[in-house]
């Protein structure tokens, strides 16, 4: 196996990489993998596709890409060893791939590039191509990237969001009609395999311990979460509250000219966007900001984005959405405009209905505890559910803080062991309910867990208190992903008896 040093793929040109005559290995066959193999064969690269999976459901959809010379090597004994017979000049890899995968470690010992989905997009993308805007941190990496996107849009621009939501970037940055901004959302998977992202303005919302086991620890995950301020020409954003977004903006290659810009929750400092009385305000975009702010838009244009209000994440994620759409020109009525217009994604503080005076809220996508605590700060009063895989972490911290919000908790998980312990050093005084788990081989038994939770909070709850799934776990462990936990809560909401506001 050898890689195509004839080909100097390093040295040829970008932006507008010429992909013609590049072999190209593309590693995992979901939604990114498709866009890659699809982009890159349209122009004239010899594309070959190998998936851990061999299901027909996948070999249905190779179909479509095969007929046009792709070609496909299904199958866990595909991705052990680089492709015998075949020479490869660039690898693309899927975000789900961990860097010590087999055939990644084989490819980077042989002198074989090895980018993502983004690396790939950036280099292709013709230099009159739309800017970039970045977003990566733990926590509120969607909603925040959905409010850039709306906010771009009441601006008048031809913008969409993408990258780990919406369209992959690779379909985006080479849209034949030409987008004017990409709104990019970025993990630090994605960006680990990213080295030239150029955005014109980027944020970190947040940093805390998430996915260690594929980053091999906490400073790596962060590093790779830094890789997004790389090249900033306009504004690296970063969270006051959070030392380690700073340090990452500190670290950071910068073009010449690029600018340190805060979030805070409070009144901000020259060079910062935050809140005075309820406005949120920019003190950053505009020439007088030492001496002055101007209004961007109030808390009451965020107040439909929970049943008692925005709470302190959303508000923070609104001040990073408009602050990367300010250090792209956008004048402040369309960021008033947008944050109005814009409604949270499905399992995303979702609030689901009140009956009773009671509201269902389902941010079942907060799978960690700093996600937990974010969303469990934006109401008083709280009947929790919590639990699941929670891979480790620690919830002390997280229990304690919310320990004076919580009204009861209702247990899901196959084991509940680490809540319990933590509830009962913390908050031995809130009643918990404990569902027992059952059979949940199937849809019918998982229905059935989650009818029987949302009955129990049901029966903590008072007229006022907000039901909140907001697990601070991952789902694997019962259901087959956060997608169905929140559906199936909703449903079972559905079928609650009362009064509906």
């Amino acid at each position: 196996m050898t890689s195509g040093a004839s080909i100097p793929l390093l040295e040829r040109s970008w932006p507008g990489l010429d992909v013609s005559g590049l072999r190209i290995l593309v590693t995992g066959f979901g939604v990114s993998g498709y866009a890659i193999a699809d982009q890159t064969m349209q122009r004239g690269a010899h594309v070959l596709v190998v998936d851990g999976t061999d299901t027909p459901e996948l070999r249905e959809r190779a179909q479509i890409l095969e007929v046009l010379g792709v070609q496909f090597r299904l199958g866990q004994e595909h991705t052990l060893e680089l492709p015998q017979g075949a020479k490869i000049d660039l690898v693309v890899t899927s975000p789900g791939w961990r860097p010590e995968q087999p055939l990644l470690a084989a490819a980077q010992a042989a002198g074989i590039p090895v980018w993502s989905e983004i690396e790939l997009a950036r280099r292709m993308q013709a230099a009159d191509g739309p800017a970039w805007l970045g977003i990566t941190g733990t926590n509120g990496k969607t909603t925040t990237v959905t409010m850039l996107e709306s906010i771009l849009q009441h601006a008048g621009l031809r913008a969409v969001a993408c990258g780990n939501v919406g369209l992959p970037v690779i379909e985006a940055a080479l849209d034949p009609e030409g987008f004017d901004v990409l709104a990019l959302e970025l993990s630090s998977f994605q960006l680990h395999w990213t080295e030239h992202l150029d955005c014109e303005a980027a944020v970190v919302l947040n940093i805390s311990p998430d996915h260690l086991d594929w980053h091999g620890g906490a400073d790596a995950y962060a590093a790779a979460k830094g890789r997004i301020f790389e090249g900033v020409r306009t504004a690296c954003v970063y969270n006051t509250a959070d030392s380690a977004t700073l340090h990452l903006v500190e670290e950071a290659d910068v073009l010449d000219g690029a600018r340190a810009v805060g979030l805070t929750l409070g009144p901000p400092a020259v060079s910062e966007l935050g809140v005075i009385d309820g406005v949120l305000v920019d003190r950053a975009f505009l020439a007088e900001r030492r001496h002055s702010a101007i209004e961007l838009a109030t808390l009451a244009d965020l107040a439909h984005l929970g049943p008692q209000g925005a709470g302190p994440h959303l508000v923070l994620d609104a001040l990073a959405a408009a602050a990367l759409a300010r250090a792209h020109g956008v004048e402040p009525l369309a960021v008033r405009d947008g944050l109005r217009a814009f409604r949270m994604g499905s399992h995303r503080a979702q609030h689901l209905v009140t009956i009773d005076g009671i509201s269902f809220v389902d941010d079942t996508k907060a799978t960690n505890p700093a996600a937990a605590a974010a969303s469990l700060r934006s109401a008083e009063r709280v009947v929790w559910l919590a639990g699941g895989d929670t891979k480790g972490a620690d919830l002390d911290a997280l229990i304690a803080g919310a320990r004076d919000r919580l009204v009861g908790v209702v247990l899901l998980g196959a084991d509940d062991a680490p809540f319990t312990a933590a509830l009962s050093r913390h908050a031995p005084e809130i009643p918990v309910r404990r569902i027992d788990p059952g059979d949940t081989g199937d849809v019918a038994g998982r229905s059935r867990m989650m009818d029987d939770a949302v009955q129990a909070a049901r029966a903590l709850a008072s007229a006022g208190d907000v039901v909140l799934l907001a697990p601070a776990a991952a789902s694997i462990d019962q259901f087959r992903d956060y997608a169905e936990r929140g559906d199936l809560f909703a449903a079972a909401v559905t079928r609650l008896p009362g009064e509906r506001a």
